[in-house]
């Protein structure tokens, strides 16, 4: 039989690698911690031990299970079993299910033993070390925005304090780990400590025992947009690529209007999420401006980004859970921008009739366009494709994660020189290129430069890419037929068809297709 491999309480779906895993749960998971959403198919953000008890398939004494990967789908439902509730999720880009395992005897001891806070990866690192790093897993830098006005009163306060130092010491908190500072929010908001001001655990618990209660008005709204504005610098230490996150502590209920500051936010790519601790009872409600608060401010109103604790006494259970939701950065959709949320295949005429020196100006242009976007392992991916009558693969989307290596990458593509076959090449691209990555969460772009006639069909394979849901441009040069460009392109041709008579002329289409890439990206969105 196959070797199981002992995993975490808290290994998720998308940690797992193969399409069929067989895997060994600890006993004695927490319930409480597991994060789970759907029934009988998870989404594969879902705990895989979590999800294994949630069906039934083992109990919380652990065991083996098997591990199924599926396609990701719409809605999955929230249902209570098993001592653990599963949460709603609207849709998700892959998705798992959970079958008994085989035991293997050999690695059952193992199983017990391996530590449930990450799985272990054999060796043990020097401390000193990693605990410099920190958590490398959680990509994040975080503002707390504490409650400092006399809704929550010095003791709770004090509490709240207590509260944000365990959730900073769980984040793991490294150079390579999440950052974090504070702000505290009452008359008129005061930022305590930027991102940059620390990178250890130890540092910042004392900085958050030194915070001053101001007390005031709590103008969480005035303080929500205060921070979305100023916080995220760069100079003040927010970090290029990394998702940024506000989370707001609200005792009760805010003195002003949360709307637009969450509007704010939103704009600047900012996520936010509101932890709300005793909620207004029937009676305060009357005093609430707008009843709505949570859903105006949060990033999306899909559950995730809303928090709940009923009262600061006793909030450990609900340090982890918030931590895992801070960790998610798939989930952090506001930090999605067309800037790193695309990849981009560009499909290069290599035929005889551009000669080198005219080669190199598409390479210049193709460069100067990638240049615009943030290509990271989390961000947004490039690919290029040469072609003649045959196709010749540059790079795909995954193996180049760094914008360096992207542009060195581009430059070093030799001349291949020969005929014309687009619609080939397209249908070429959309197996190849697009074909591993279509279930991902980024958007698909497509732009192809030629120069000249096809000798075969362009519009069918064209059709067949913008059906597998890429966007395709075409940017024409010198000889390349109008009617062929506008059948390659995506509605509205128009928009999304480019010519120029010269090969200098490219250098004045880069801006127009970096604003139609970000065009469609958010029109997409909607």
């Amino acid at each position: 039989s196959l070797a199981s491999t002992a995993i975490t309480c808290f290994t998720r779906g998308l940690d797992l690698r193969k399409g069929t895993e067989d895997v060994l749960c600890p006993a004695n998971c927490p319930l409480w911690q597991f994060y789970v959403f759907g029934d009988g198919v998870y989404a594969s953000l879902s705990s895989v031990c979590g999800a294994a008890i949630h069906s039934g398939v083992i109990t919380n004494a652990g065991g083996a299970v098997r591990v199924q990967t599926l396609p990701g789908q719409e809605n999955y439902p929230a249902v209570d079993a098993n001592g653990i509730q599963s949460q709603v999720l609207s849709r998700w880009a892959s998705s798992f299910s959970v079958t008994a395992g085989t035991k293997n005897t050999a690695l059952e001891a193992v199983g017990r033993s391996v530590s449930t806070a990450r799985p272990s990866t054999g060796k043990r690192p020097k401390k000193t070390l990693d605990k410099k790093a920190g958590n490398k897993d959680c990509k994040a830098d975080i503002a707390f925005l504490i409650d400092g006005s006399y809704n929550i009163g010095q003791r709770r306060f004090n509490l709240q304090k207590n509260f944000v130092g365990k959730v900073t010491v769980m984040l793991g908190i490294g150079t390579e780990g999440p950052h974090v500072g504070v702000v505290q929010a009452s008359e008129h908001p005061k930022i305590e400590f930027y991102l940059k001001n620390f990178t250890a655990a130890k540092e910042v618990l004392f900085a958050i025992k030194e915070l001053g209660f101001r007390g005031g008005n709590s103008n969480t709204g005035k303080a929500l947009k205060y921070t979305a504005q100023k916080f995220f610098s760069l100079e003040n230490g927010a970090r290029k690529g990394i998702p940024k996150i506000i989370v707001v502590f609200l005792d009760g209920w805010p003195s002003d209007d949360l709307e637009e500051a969450g509007i704010v936010a939103r704009e600047f790519g900012v996520n936010v999420f509101i932890v709300s601790v005793a909620k207004p009872t029937t009676e305060e409600l009357g005093m609430v401006q707008d009843i709505g608060f949570v859903d105006k401010a949060v990033c999306r109103n899909n559950g995730f980004f809303s928090y709940q604790m009923p009262t600061w006494f006793g909030t450990t259970k609900y340090v982890k859970p918030l931590v895992q939701k801070l960790c998610s950065h798939e989930q952090m959709l506001c930090s999605k921008t067309c800037y790193n949320s695309v990849n981009i295949g560009f499909l290069i005429d290599g035929s005889s009739s551009i000669g080198e020196s005219n080669f190199r100006l598409v390479l210049e242009f193709v460069s100067n366009v990638a240049k615009a976007f943030e290509i990271s392992d989390i961000g947004s991916k490039v690919a290029a494709v040469q072609f003649t009558y045959d196709q010749r693969p540059e790079f795909s989307f995954t193996d180049y994660a760094t914008k360096e290596k992207v542009l060195s990458a581009i430059r070093n593509i030799s001349y291949m020189s020969g005929g014309t076959a687009t619609g080939d090449a397209i249908s070429y691209t959309t197996r190849n290129v697009f074909g591993p990555v279509k279930d991902g969460p980024n958007k698909n772009f497509l732009i192809v430069l030629t120069d000249g006639q096809s000798y075969d069909d362009v519009r069918g394979p064209a059709a067949a890419a913008q059906k597998a849901g890429i966007t395709v441009f075409s940017v024409g040069i010198a000889w390349a037929p109008l009617d062929d460009l506008k059948d390659m392109a995506s509605e509205p041709r128009e928009s999304h068809t480019f010519f120029t008579r010269e090969f200098t002329g490219l250098e004045q289409m880069v801006p127009d297709i970096i604003r139609g890439i970000c065009k469609d990206f958010l029109d997409s969105k909607q």
